[in-house]
């Protein structure tokens, strides 16, 4: 029976809101907005509130059945008899947050000591999705910026939660990072970026060819990066480094 809010839940087990599963309603304001969601998207903007809790609720209905349908006794295994809850949880709110929730705060500060050298930050941790498969995509990201006097700069551990945010979305690793760099482009406006990831493709090692040596490794290189091949050529040897280190 719906509460006093107009939510229910129907014989298929999908919550809803006035009789509209609530995926079906965000699903209409994207459309209506014309606005994108593709897997790799956010769509914090469209959620209305206590909507992404409903939101859980429908996809643990989902997967539920997507069990039923592999044949496996949920009833009966109290191995998986709360799985489809633990996957719709681990779905919205952590391998896949990044698409439901706004942007971390971030604190920037002026570039009072007019700063012009190159910095690197990382490595740091990456904890991805195949969109193809839904299979982990695990590795280790680096950051150059080459500030100039009118950039913003960001905390160290800014760089971390801004990467954490854009990575914990269904996507390819060469899209990622190419959505990396125009956040921290567009937030601190620098001379030079570039950003080199590295990861583990448990589409590769998991199922398919099972190549457990693999890696992918991909690079953006904007503004001074681009123009400047001696320090591109830096960058990539203090990476090397860092690496052997």
């Amino acid at each position: 029976m719906p509460n006093q809010e107009g939510t229910g839940t129907p014989a298929n087990g999908s919550p809803t809101v006035s009789g509209t599963p609530v995926a079906d309603r965000i699903r209409a304001r994207l459309r209506a907005a014309r606005a994108r969601f593709h897997a790799n998207d956010n769509i914090a903007a469209f959620l209305e509130p206590g909507e992404l809790d409903l939101l859980q609720a429908e996809v643990a209905a989902k997967m539920a059945e997507v069990l039923h349908a592999l044949v496996i006794d949920t009833e009966s295994d109290h191995n998986t008899r709360e799985t489809g809850r633990r996957v719709a949880k681990m779905f919205v709110k952590e391998v896949f947050g990044g698409r439901y929730r706004p942007a971390p705060p971030v604190t920037e500060f002026p570039n009072v000591s007019h700063l012009n050298e190159l910095m690197i930050v990382g490595p740091v941790t990456v904890r991805s999705a195949c969109s193809h498969h839904l299979c982990p995509i695990i590795g280790r990201i680096w950051i150059g910026v080459l500030p100039n006097e009118h950039s913003a700069l960001i905390g160290l551990s800014k760089y971390a939660r801004l990467v954490e945010w854009v990575m914990t979305r269904p996507q390819i690793q060469e899209e990622a990072i190419v959505q990396l760099a125009d956040l921290l482009q567009e937030r601190m406006q620098p001379d030079g970026l570039a950003i080199v990831m590295e990861a583990d493709h448990y589409c590769m090692q998991w199922r398919g060819v099972k190549d457990m040596d693999s890696k992918m490794t991909n690079s953006v290189m904007r503004g001074s990066f681009l123009r400047d091949s001696n320090l591109r050529r830096e960058l990539l040897a203090l990476l090397s480094e860092r690496k052997k280190g």
